[in-house]
């Protein structure tokens, strides 16, 4: 069971959490401050360090929380098909572009995710080899679902990062394209 003590320091991790993911959309995090953190949450900088030892250590738990909120959403759709799957993944990046663009976006300079953070993507591609292992089976089930990755996440990655702004036409209609194109045997156009 846990104590009072181990509840209000959940609470507080979250709250400063809520706070980072709030400084992540509005300047980037390449500019995430734990001093500008503790402030909003009303605590030094220096205490914000029982909760996170380091910057790396939140940057970490935001990971593994976005990473995990992607994984519930994939996992939870009903009939996961190829595309189900892409929809879903950009409901998801369309809801919280910033969150997004945080795991799939640039690497943050000097930062490595520990191994685990893998293991729960890993949890998005086996939904997804699942998908296409249950189409008529070609033999290429892992080069399909790698392929699916990278254009999938390469439309969205584009579109969220306003690449597309400007050229006469709807991200969205380039998706569906995409999305078709992926569901087909050969995964071409």
């Amino acid at each position: 069971m846990e104590t009072s003590r181990e509840r209000y320091r959940a609470q507080v991790r979250a709250e400063i959490k809520r706070h980072a993911w709030e400084q992540l959309a509005t300047t980037g995090v390449s500019a995430l401050s734990l001093n500008a953190i503790a402030k909003h949450v009303g605590m030094s900088g220096p205490a914000l360090y029982r909760y996170f030892p380091s910057r790396d250590d939140l940057i970490t738990d935001l990971v593994r929380d976005a990473y995990r909120s992607l994984a519930d959403t994939v996992q939870a759709v009903a009939e996961p098909g190829v595309a189900e799957v892409a929809y879903a993944i950009r409901e998801w990046a369309l809801a919280d572009p910033q969150r997004y663009l945080f795991v799939y976006g640039t690497p943050i300079p000097g930062y490595h995710a520990p191994g685990d953070t893998t293991e729960i993507s890993d949890e998005i591609m086996a939904v997804l080899l699942r998908a296409y292992a249950a189409e008529p089976d070609d033999g290429r089930v892992l080069r399909r679902a790698v392929t699916f990755w990278a254009r999938v996440h390469g439309v969205l990655s584009l579109e969220l990062a306003g690449h597309f702004a400007g050229m006469g036409f709807d991200p969205a209609l380039l998706f569906a394209a995409e999305v078709a194109s992926l569901s087909t045997k050969d995964g071409s156009h």
